[in-house]
């Protein structure tokens, strides 16, 4: 099939190169030209397992391109795809639709006669669909036929191409049969080994969505909110972590206590939500998220004041925090706990040095740069390279043998028995 892709930001990119993957022609949008030429040589505007490779061959087999044009994209497809953000607000918790809106009013007057299917895929509040639709309606020229519909995202940063090529569920939101039938065909390939696909109303796939993340984020918060009660108790979080785990009505996954999530989806996903339920004249109903945002905030805040404990304050102390990526196998630092920590020492004072193995941009060039003379370590993203260090070659670099484990990755009694002081959140 011929698509378009609206928007080439990590979604929308993932998404495209996988779909030519599948065999499809797909042509890439998006309004920054650098980003456009960019992809066109080949080049990935961030760090993604599997990405490069797929966009290498897609260009390769002349089944993707990129352009700035949306009269392009309507030229090319009958079928797109809307990538585009959703921020927050910067004066309120609520969805940014400005890119969005922006994106439908400029793709729909550009489409010939016939008809068309225009899928969301960004997360939106709850009766964004319905209200597309409304403004397709309205600019949408004479003999052509536009039908919104949704089929939400559920790719985790560092396994996109795995989420995209075979998903546990494909969630569509669709108002006819064509519609259904459209997109049974653009995924027919991980349908056909054994991809469960789920059609609904598009408000139920609107919701689908906002509901995962937030109860993602519950569970993190969770966990979280019980380290809080170990640390006060004298307990220990990884012996409740799996405990708990085995239970099979709760499940060991996102019961791994340590930062928190960050990145930019969970954290503005579940404020928008809260702020939705509020418009629908049901705040009650999400209040709860508002703890659970408050908690992983908290989490921050302990990592800070643990190193105060442990350096008897830090103002002139030189602290090293590994990590600046909000998770790893990925580049994104947005609302990233490790950096949010890193600014949290700065600002009371300490000389701050940010060492990842991907984050070029404001961090240190080298891990055992970073290490050296560093008189405590914060282990604030679990990297591979940081997992495995080996505490008696670290010692020999750092100024002192003093280490939070904020992701409670490590073998505390490996590293005491080389003399270090380890700390962990929830230990």
């Amino acid at each position: 099939m011929r698509l378009s892709v609206i928007g080439l930001g990590y979604l929308g990119v993932t998404h495209a190169v996988c779909m030519a993957s599948l065999g499809h022609e797909v042509i890439g949008i998006d309004i920054d030209p650098a980003r456009v030429e960019a992809l066109s040589r080949g080049t990935l505007p961030f760090h993604e397992p599997g990405v490069g490779p797929l966009l290498t061959q897609g260009l390769d087999a002349h089944r993707l391109t990129f352009s700035t044009s949306p009269a392009e994209a309507a030229r090319h497809a009958t079928v797109h795809f809307l990538t585009v953000g959703t921020p927050q607000r910067a004066e309120s918790p609520a969805a940014d639709l400005s890119q969005v809106h922006a994106a439908v009013d400029s793709l729909i007057p550009a489409l010939p006669p016939g008809e068309h299917l225009v899928v969301g895929k960004s997360t939106v509040p709850v009766g964004t669909a319905a209200e597309l639709a409304l403004r397709a309606r309205e600019r949408a020229p004479e003999g052509v036929d536009v039908e919104i519909a949704w089929n939400p995202e559920f790719l985790r940063e560092g396994h996109g191409v795995e989420d995209t090529l075979a998903p546990d569920r494909i969630v569509i939101g669709v108002n006819s049969d064509a519609a259904a039938r459209t997109l049974s065909s653009v995924y027919a390939e991980p349908i056909g080994a054994g991809a469960p696909l789920l059609r609904m109303d598009l408000a139920s796939a609107e919701l689908v969505k906002s509901a995962a993340n937030a109860f993602l984020a519950t569970k993190i918060s969770f966990i979280n909110a019980m380290a809080e009660v170990c640390e006060a108790a004298g307990a220990d979080i990884s012996h409740l972590s799996r405990a708990l785990g085995l239970d099979s009505r709760i499940g060991p996954r996102f019961l791994h206590a340590g930062l928190g999530f960050g990145g930019g989806c969970l954290p503005k996903d579940i404020r928008a939500f809260i702020a939705r339920a509020e418009e629908l004249g049901v705040p009650e109903s999400l209040a709860f998220l508002s703890e659970v945002d408050a908690i992983n905030q908290r989490r921050r805040l302990r990592a800070v004041s643990l190193a105060e404990e442990m350096l008897g304050g830090v103002e002139g102390r030189r602290v090293t925090v590994l990590g600046a990526a909000f998770k790893p196998h990925s580049d994104d630092t947005r609302d990233s706990p490790a950096l949010a920590v890193a600014e949290a020492l700065r600002a009371r004072g300490a000389r701050v040095t940010v060492y990842d193995p991907e984050v070029r941009v404001g961090t240190a060039p080298s891990l055992e740069g970073a290490l050296e003379g560093a008189e405590l370590l914060i282990l604030a993203t679990e990297w591979e390279c940081f997992r495995t260090l080996d505490p008696r070659l670290t010692g020999r670099l750092t100024a002192a043998r003093r280490i939070i484990d904020a992701r409670n990755v490590l073998c505390a009694e490996e590293w005491r028995r080389e003399g270090w002081q380890v700390r962990a959140l929830g230990r």
